[in-house]
């Protein structure tokens, strides 16, 4: 594919992404997708109504008032995104092949993501893992990914799902928001899937066509 041809998809696909992440799907990302924990913000007097739970003591002895610690969600998330770009997700029976389906939902996460100020990174495997790009911040991180995902070319044919999540345990530390986008269609990837559950928000996305149900 042509460089120009693959800026002016990258480009459709931005606006169309863009309309969907300011839209219907704007508040669904920060509701669902909330922050590692509760950070620390300050000390203020305590009110009526306060959770007495969150009194500070050694603030309330010195002062001889009571007074409560505040806290605040730790917004920042990682998503990494990790897309099956096998054979089998070339596959199609209706207009749209799988492999797009996946990125177009993986358009809209990544946007998403840069929107609320959180990283995103990319995996893109077959039987092996041929393409990683590490999670970071901003538009243009975004942008990349879009331009990654459709000039993508795999070099091979198979599927091995538990190798992608093997490959994500060992180069995610940090607990994430991990999506898995593939049709599934690869054998022995339960146990990697389980592990991976336990360190990070797994979220399985299966691209499945009409025909092969």
């Amino acid at each position: 594919m042509l460089a120009a041809e693959t800026l002016d998809q990258v480009r459709r696909m931005h606006i169309r992404t863009r309309r969907l992440v300011d839209g219907a799907f704007a508040g669904e990302y920060h509701s669902i997708f909330k922050g590692r924990g509760m950070e620390f913000a300050e000390v203020r007097e305590y009110l009526p109504g306060d959770d007495v739970r969150s009194i500070d003591w050694n603030v309330t002895a010195r002062v001889g008032r009571p007074f409560v610690k505040q806290y605040v969600e730790e917004r920042e998330l990682t998503v990494m995104l990790a897309i099956d770009c096998s054979a089998s997700t070339s596959f199609t029976s209706v207009e749209q092949r799988k492999t797009s389906i996946a990125s177009d939902v993986a358009a809209i996460l990544a946007m998403s993501a840069i929107r609320n100020n959180d990283k995103v990174g990319l995996i893109l495997f077959t039987d092996e893992v041929e393409k990683f790009i590490p999670p970071q911040k901003g538009r243009s991180r975004a942008l990349y990914l879009i331009h990654e995902l459709l000039s993508f070319k795999p070099r091979r044919l198979g599927t091995d799902v538990g190798k992608a999540i093997e490959f994500l345990l060992r180069t995610t530390h940090r607990r994430s928001v991990s999506f898995i986008i593939s049709d599934f269609r690869a054998p022995d990837y339960e146990r990697p899937l389980r592990l991976a559950h336990k360190r990070h928000d797994l979220i399985p996305i299966s691209i499945d066509d009409p025909r092969e149900i």
